[in-house]
């Protein structure tokens, strides 16, 4: 069981990633990614040990890319029922009030995955084919499902309950669940490790800034508090979604421009955030219109940064002081002004960022704070590949 690989497959919307992974030694033996799933120029990397695959060409859908991933696993070293695998991992973002932990996949499950679908429709169904594909041609191997959700199960009620009728919210499941759970809990984890102490010593915001954004509020090693909510559009401005807006303006657009519900969900998860303000949603990119003095990026880039640092203060409150304050996801880890400008002018409460640290170049896991500053704060390079691994061969091996 020690020696043995763990498959980690992550069916998205419109792309599926995928990795082989050593959960013991944290080696990725491969890994690849499928996108542009639906279009006439899908595109297929796949990266193993003796070099790397690049082709273009149609996907007509998860199920085909899958299956083309694994005829070129087989034709350029050996088909995967051969590597050693104990365990295939999914990534499944919606679990509900139903999955809380790492869970072993049947029939069942498949079908309560697909019944939840209601609460992720751009994600759910994707989850359930990747699952479906991948238990037809591994169906010798156990499959286990890692929920997004399910480091959020822990959020006290006055944090998970939205103030509407109630009878409403149980009716339809309306309560905060959370996102990207994975990652926060095994950045969060880390942590501990890098400051040598026991997490529930600790009180850290973990701020998970990607395409996608999320930060959370966690309290001796559990969530007491995050920013995504019933759906990942929620909280922090993201690179195509909105994050939090008031309600009233979903009514507003309806009455009075006629935009119908499948418009507006568009408009606020696939054109708004950065790219609605500024055209773009490539932080890289954001930067570079900035630098050409293009107002509307940097708007864009002011909006994002206030409320970050909105949600970093309102956490502070929550926990009651916070000890360390971690930085991850793709921007998160490598966006120096994000970081800097992010924690600015807050010394008064103990938090300082060091420039020259904070510029320094490394993937590693680093402190940026200064030497003078009470709060930590660190850049921690988020692995969820790594962490659903680690999970699905925990619940394996106590089987």
């Amino acid at each position: 069981m020690s020696d043995g690989t763990v498959l980690v497959i992550n069916s998205g919307s419109s792309s599926i990633k995928f990795q082989l992974v050593h959960p013991d030694t944290a080696e990725s033996v491969a890994h690849g990614l499928i996108e542009r799933i639906g279009e006439p120029d899908g595109h297929i990397v796949y990266n193993h040990r003796t070099g790397v695959e690049d082709r273009s060409l149609p996907i007509a859908d998860h199920r085909a890319g899958l299956k083309m991933v694994l005829d070129i696993v087989a034709e350029v070293g050996r088909p995967l029922s051969e590597a050693g695998i104990i365990a295939v991992g999914h990534r499944v973002v919606h679990g509900g009030d139903i999955f809380y932990s790492p869970t072993l996949i049947d029939d069942g499950v498949v079908k309560a995955i697909a019944d939840l679908s209601n609460l992720a429709p751009l994600h759910n169904p994707a989850n359930v084919i990747g699952i479906e594909v991948a238990r037809e041609e591994l169906p010798d191997v156990p499959h286990v499902a890692v929920f997004d959700t399910a480091f959020f199960h822990t959020l006290p009620a006055a944090a998970s309950t939205y103030a509407i009728d109630r009878d409403v919210a149980k009716a339809n499941q309306i309560r905060r669940y959370g996102f990207h759970g994975t990652s926060h809990e095994y950045v969060s984890g880390r942590v501990a490790d890098f400051l040598g102490k026991d997490p529930a010593e600790l009180n850290q915001i973990v701020l998970h800034l990607g395409n996608g954004a999320s930060a959370s509020a966690i309290k001796g090693g559990k969530a007491i508090d995050t920013t995504m909510g019933l759906t990942p559009l929620e909280g922090l401005v993201m690179g195509t979604r909105s994050g939090d807006i008031d309600p009233g303006i979903i009514l507003h657009l309806n009455r009075n421009s006629g935009m119908k519900v499948d418009e507006i969900d568009d408009l606020l998860n696939r054109r708004s955030g950065l790219k609605g303000l500024s055209g773009v949603n490539d932080f890289r990119a954001l930067l570079a219109l900035i630098e050409g003095g293009d107002e509307d990026a940097r708007l864009a880039y002011d909006v994002y940064v206030h409320m970050l640092r909105k949600y970093i203060g309102a956490f502070i409150v929550q926990l009651g002081g916070v000890d360390v304050i971690t930085f991850t996801g793709g921007v998160g880890e490598n966006n120096i002004d994000v970081r800097r400008d992010s924690l600015a002018g807050l010394s008064r409460l103990g938090i300082e960022v060091d420039p020259a640290l904070n510029e320094a170049k490394s993937r590693d896991e680093r402190r940026i704070s200064a030497s003078t500053s009470a709060v930590e704060v660190l850049v921690v390079p988020t692995n969820e590949e790594l962490a659903i691994a680690r999970a699905a061969k925990a619940l394996v091996a106590a089987l």
